[in-house]
């Protein structure tokens, strides 16, 4: 399979880069970079790098992005043109990005995750079931620490995790989410699910979900120590979406999990 790198050059596009060249069914079609970036037009892994969705997305059989999500959607239109499937790890969209996001899907497969690693995917199934089988007498916190130079906080996949207990609590995270704290807020309001944002280092990301109850606490973790593991499900998402049906798919999908996360 021809794939296509959205963000080839970024930290994530190299190591997608570097996960497609080791895949025995996968190789490189097209590397897509801005318009403005330096690295347009230079030789990468025996690609030149364009910067014109159109004819990346005619070079390949699917894409993976890690962009942001104007260039997410402007690749994303070109693809649902061609009906080339996508799998997109961009996130941060505006609440109307996501509904023309979903439009697109309506015309090609895509596969869009806050995070594409295995195990993060089986943290998120741990934490629907934990936050259903312990209820309301446990609290749910999540700390997520990031790299410096991270720009979104808190992080998709903490937002992500969050959603995801609130959904086992019967609530949203936009009801129920804490995500910051500071002064006199008083107590903890009941049903609250916190998110605390972290930043620093070269941390490619670290949650940690607490349920704290009285006299007693779960802990669920996942720390990454490198970016290899996104890039492995990202492709193994791109893989599973060549010949699906137009449509919004998660990893919970890919992974056979039996629920949307």
């Amino acid at each position: 399979m021809r794939v296509g790198v959205v963000g080839a050059l970024g930290r994530m596009g190299e190591r997608v880069r570097a996960a497609v060249a080791a895949h025995p069914e996968a190789r490189l079609g097209a590397l897509l970079e801005g318009a403005g970036s330096p690295g347009v037009g230079q030789e990468v892994d025996g690609l030149v790098v364009g910067s014109d969705p159109a004819a990346a997305v005619a070079a390949c059989d699917v894409m993976i992005d890690f962009s942001v999500p104007e260039a997410t959607l402007a690749t994303l239109a070109a693809a649902a043109e061609a009906r080339v499937p996508y799998a997109a790890g961009t996130t941060g969209f505006a609440p109307e990005q996501r509904a023309e996001l979903e439009r697109l899907a309506t015309r090609t497969p895509v596969v869009l995750a806050a995070n594409f690693s295995v195990a993060v995917n089986v943290l998120a199934h741990l934490a629907r079931v934990a936050a259903g089988l312990l209820g309301e007498g446990f609290d749910p916190e999540i700390v997520e620490l990031h790299h410096a130079a991270k720009v979104d906080a808190p992080s998709g996949t903490a937002l992500w995790l969050g959603e995801t207990i609130a959904e086992a609590r019967g609530t949203s995270l936009e009801k129920s989410g804490v995500l910051a704290r500071e002064g006199a807020v008083g107590a903890r309001p009941a049903g609250a699910i916190g998110i605390q944002t972290l930043r620093g280092g070269d941390s490619p990301g670290e949650h940690v979900i607490h349920f704290v109850g009285r006299g007693e606490r779960v802990e669920l973790a996942h720390r990454s120590f490198t970016r290899d593991h996104f890039a492995a499900g990202a492709l193994r998402a791109a893989l599973w979406l060549v010949g699906r049906e137009p449509g919004l798919y998660s990893m919970a999908d890919v992974l056979g999990l039996g629920e949307r996360s």
